[in-house]
């Protein structure tokens, strides 16, 4: 089928074309990316955007937990609408208000506009914008074949970071101005979002199936009903310890620095491969261990967790002297693909316990605001370590995350288990 098979009315997956599956979930994958580009511009430009705006430290960080309360609240409503609203319509309609916003901040307004402006990136960015990932990625897909899928969802996402990290970083060093290069950078970013509103438009179609035209809107019935499904709660729980365990890897780049006086190079290498290039690999090779070798993303992400756990402890034994920088360099790349590799396949649990379709957006709603929870204390609790304890702190750091790696293979066996009891209850039902 071509491209333009929304005019032919409702399709499946079957119905399309390879190419146009593949363009869709391209599409998603690099938007996913680079619609957050302009929220999260203070991790890369920290000073010239802090000039441009002509704020402080404090006020940049109040910008983003602003946005952080904004998502954390909308991401279940998100979830929900996802079930109830078109996927075609989501999406231009999220990438398009995000491109409004993003121009609206090129003019660098009054910090009570900016506020206002992070709290509107919330709405259109998560509660309009969120839910269209992960389903647009499985309606583009057979049931058994979403972990791969997914998997190199998060491989296109980090390349399309890659990539437009160093076009923006290009512009920002073209321009001596601080406020004009952010200014510049920003009415890029917005034109690349519209661009993806507008092939959204175009090219996503109505997939059969993708929304109960006969539900209500809220639908407290359907919460209830996606956290009763056997092995969503679990499958929640065990995606909270894969993005627990997966930031707090980040902080192996102050271990490096302070445990073993690495040269800024090698951090610098390291840091970028752990964050970009680790990325383009681990997130296809999780998906396909978990498609083809065990059969099981639940028994992927167990594996991951094992080697991630095993990393974590040989951190706790290495002498710390500057003898051993290449080793722990070696080990924390290491950690990076494992930690990745379970995070680019964590939502997969739940096409593995059978959440059916017409629930799979409100499911995915609650793993986010379950699973992306860590956000709001792991940094803080982390660095506070940091702060009052310097260089002791990184064993208390890994030894908590090991027990999360623990913990959270628990949550994963208790997935596989209530899917096995519930695919058991079935059969006895049809007999």
């Amino acid at each position: 089928m071509s491209f333009l098979a929304r005019a032919k009315g409702e399709v499946t997956y079957k119905d399309l074309s390879g190419v146009h599956k593949w363009f869709l979930i391209i599409l998603v994958s690099m938007g996913s990316s680079i619609i957050y580009t302009p929220i999260y511009l203070k991790n890369v430009f920290y000073e010239p955007l802090m000039q441009g705006l002509g704020c402080t430290n404090a006020d940049l960080g109040a910008l983003l937990s602003c946005y952080a309360i904004t998502a954390l609240i909308t991401y279940l409503p998100a979830g929900i609408l996802a079930d109830k609203i078109r996927m075609r319509t989501l999406s231009w309609i999220g990438f398009g208000g995000t491109a409004v916003l993003t121009f609206i901040y090129a003019t660098l307004p009054s910090l009570g506009m900016l506020y206002v402006l992070f709290v509107g990136f919330g709405i259109t960015s998560i509660l309009i914008w969120w839910g269209t990932r992960f389903k647009i990625v499985r309606l583009c897909c057979a049931e058994d074949e979403y972990a791969s899928k997914i998997g190199t969802s998060y491989s296109i996402y980090g390349a399309a970071g890659l990539i437009i990290g160093l076009i923006n970083a290009a512009i920002v060093s073209a321009i001596p101005i601080p406020s004009t290069g952010i200014q510049v950078l920003l009415v890029f970013l917005g034109v690349l979002i519209a661009l993806l509103a507008a092939l959204s438009f175009i090219f996503v179609p109505d997939f059969k199936g993708e929304i109960n035209k006969d539900a209500k809107m809220f639908s407290l019935g359907e919460v209830v009903q996606a956290i009763k499904h056997p092995g969503v709660i679990w499958a929640c729980l065990a995606y909270f310890f894969v993005y627990a365990v997966y930031q707090g890897v980040t902080y192996t780049t102050p271990f490096m620095t302070s445990a073993f006086a690495a040269p800024v190079l090698i951090v610098s290498v390291v840091g970028l491969i752990r964050t970009y290039g680790i990325g383009l690999i681990a997130g296809p090779v999780a998906g396909v261990l978990a498609d083809k070798v065990f059969k099981s993303p639940s028994k992927s992400i167990l594996v991951f967790f094992a080697a991630a756990a095993v990393v974590l402890a040989a951190f706790l034994v290495l002498p710390r002297d500057a003898g051993m920088v290449i080793a722990v360099a070696a080990l924390v790349v290491v950690l990076g693909f494992v930690t990745y590799g379970a995070f680019s396949i964590g939502s997969s649990p739940l096409t593995e316990a059978k959440v059916p379709m017409s629930i799979f957006g409100t499911a995915s709603g609650i793993l986010s605001v379950v699973g992306f929870m860590p956000d709001v204390f792991v940094h803080t609790w982390f660095g506070g370590m940091i702060d009052a304890q310097g260089n002791d702190a990184f064993n208390t750091i890994f030894i908590v995350l090991i027990v999360f790696a623990v913990i959270g293979c628990f949550c994963l066996v208790m997935t596989r288990r209530a899917m096995k009891k519930n695919a058991a209850a079935e059969i006895a039902g049809q007999n």
